[in-house]
């Protein structure tokens, strides 16, 4: 429907015709978006569910949705903890877009939803039509491994797959968007062709992400910790002044770096290259020195490179480690060596430059949880990053994003940056409600951020802090301003454990423990319970305390404590930034 058009010759004066130009204007919007909601309800519904720990399967779940409107379908977007078994045996078409956490597991707000679907009364799904979008690392033994059970799980319950599966690497940008453009229009096919008018534009996607990113100023680079701390944490500052960026406080940074120019030099004089032969890299020549300063993983070694100097070298034990399928003695093999150690250990193995590229995996971006509000920061983003450094098979080992920004990128330096939103994790809409939050080490960062939005705001719901480390004299990152905080009201309360200043270590878990009864009172009064840090033994401490404190102060046996935490987690009120 063409908007209408006032000819040049129409018998109006030019206050005239700028009037009902306005006026037609108008006219013709409103009939389009009458039209559009019309057409809008009587379109195909499209699901598309979403599993996600860092927002990357949340973004592709919305681009595919901006695709399924353009072909005349209505897209429901929904993360899997919004969603019940029994709403996936009313839907016709599904999308479902996941990554794969840790080891293979599902992310958190995929748990529930994955623990109904597999369980021997799942109901049937033969009016389902569906297809997958997996993301993964081939690092892991078990790639993509959530997107799979999905896969096989919808297709035993009778569900037809209308595409097959994609499993995508950490660079899916590529085979993502290709997804998208061959699922949509099969899901699309034999519909009634309607238009959808789309009025949605608080989602309008940044134009910097990984493929562009904005190149930001390091403005500050402060160290947290003491001196004699067995630890170096950071705080940087990062200024995106005229980017037009925003962030919300819950959000990541990602930050793109290069390795460091020393490693690169051992490599080469290891290989026996002079780093200036050209290599073809994404369709252009480049010196070798420089295609491994910027462009590829060289510190962890990749799958390939593994089993192809196993291969050449004849190495028992290493092959015996790569056959016998162990994965607990392959990592405890691989614990603190990187690539170097590889090459150094396996002297008579060798590769052309052309070769160990080949070997290699794309270098990737590092996600940092944001330590900063964007309400009060608006022309800056604040990190707060442990740098990694230890000495292992004689030779000092760097972490390779968080040295880049302590000891490389400076104040002229182009630091690569682009942000990934995290919506789940969220200070609440609730001003009122009690906030409580769990972050020991720089799993204090969000907690910073949502500390200064809450005061930024003025709410008046009370705020819970449990923070520790190993020593209070050297670790007690952000001390000033936490005790400020806790001075002014805005921290209501804060529990701190240290766990070496004792003779018995302290944890925070043992903090919550001590506190239960109270911590259970905020829980009741809508309290949200947020946790971020080490996803292998914090969060899963966490996670276990938490479950003891509802049975003893909310007098519940075990698989009501279950069930009270699951109704936490589906009200979006026990939320994790766990790594």
């Amino acid at each position: 429907m063409k908007a209408p058009f006032i000819p040049l010759n129409a018998p109006y004066s030019d206050t005239q015709r700028a009037w009902l130009t306005g006026f037609f204007a108008g006219m013709h919007s409103h009939m389009l978006h009458s039209a559009g909601s019309v057409n809008q309800a009587n379109a195909r519904i499209l699901h598309i569910l979403y599993g996600s720990q860092t927002g990357n399967s949340e973004s592709l779940a919305n681009d595919a949705a901006a695709s399924a409107k353009s072909h005349g379908l209505q897209p429901v977007v929904k993360s899997m903890d919004e969603v019940e078994i029994e709403q996936l045996v009313k839907m016709d078409y599904l999308l479902i877009v996941t990554s794969t956490y840790g080891e293979g597991a599902m992310p958190d707000n995929a748990e529930m939803l994955w623990e109904a679907a597999s369980s021997d009364d799942a109901p049937r799904l033969e009016n389902l039509k569906y297809s997958i979008l997996a993301l993964g690392d081939t690092s892991y033994d078990l790639f993509c491994q959530a997107g799979i059970d999905w896969d096989n799980r919808l297709e035993a319950l009778g569900a037809q797959r209308i595409f097959d599966r994609v499993d995508c690497d950490v660079d899916f940008e590529t085979a993502a968007e290709q997804w998208i453009s061959e699922v949509i229009p099969l899901m699309a096919e034999g519909a009634e062709t309607v238009a959808i008018i789309d009025t949605d534009t608080h989602n309008a996607k940044s134009t910097y992400n990984r493929k562009n990113p904005f190149s930001a100023k390091l403005t500050v680079n402060r160290i947290l910790t003491a001196l004699d701390s067995s630890k170096e944490t950071r705080h940087y500052e990062i200024s995106i002044a005229g980017s037009e960026l925003s962030y919300e406080a819950g959000d990541a940074l990602c930050v793109i770096p290069t390795n460091c120019p020393d490693l690169v030099a051992e490599i080469l004089k290891v290989l026996g290259c002079s780093g200036q032969e050209d290599e073809p890299v994404n369709g252009k020549l480049t010196p070798f020195s420089e295609a491994l300063r910027t462009q590829f993983e060289i510190k962890l070694p990749s799958k390939e490179l593994l089993e192809e100097i196993a291969n050449r070298s004849g190495d028992q034990e290493l092959n015996n480690l790569l056959s016998s399928g162990d994965k607990d003695k392959l990592n405890d093999y691989l614990w603190g060596r990187d690539t170097l150690d590889l090459l150094l250990q396996f002297p008579d193995v060798e590769f052309s430059a052309a070769e160990f590229l080949r070997l290699l995996k794309p270098l990737q971006h590092r996600a940092y949880s944001i330590s900063s509000s964007g309400k009060r920061y608006p022309d800056s983003v604040h990190l707060t990053v442990a740098s990694v450094r230890y000495d292992a098979h004689g030779r000092q080992h760097k972490g390779v994003c968080s040295t880049y920004l302590a000891d490389l990128a400076h104040a002229d330096t182009d630091v690569r940056i682009f942000f990934t939103p995290n919506n789940n994790f969220r200070v609440p809409s609730d001003d009122s409600l009690p906030m409580i939050m769990v972050g020991p080490g720089t799993g204090i960062a969000p907690f910073r951020a949502f500390l200064q939005e809450r005061e930024i705001r003025n709410a008046s719901g009370k705020n819970w802090l449990f923070f520790g480390d190993r020593n209070a004299a050297s670790d007690f990152i952000y001390r000033d301003e936490i005790e400020a905080m806790q001075a002014s009201g805005l921290l209501s309360r804060l529990d701190l454990a240290f766990s070496r200043d004792q003779a018995e270590k302290i944890y925070v878990q043992d903090r919550m423990l001590e506190n239960g009864a109270e911590l259970f009172a905020w829980l009741e009064q809508g309290g949200y319970f947020f946790v971020c840090g080490d996803a292998y033994r914090m969060a899963k401490d966490v996670d276990q305390t938490l479950h003891d404190v509802i049975c003893i102060h909310g007098n519940k046996s075990v698989t009501e404590a279950i069930d009270y935490v699951n109704q936490l987690k589906k009200d979006k009120r026990y939320v994790r930034d766990v790594y």
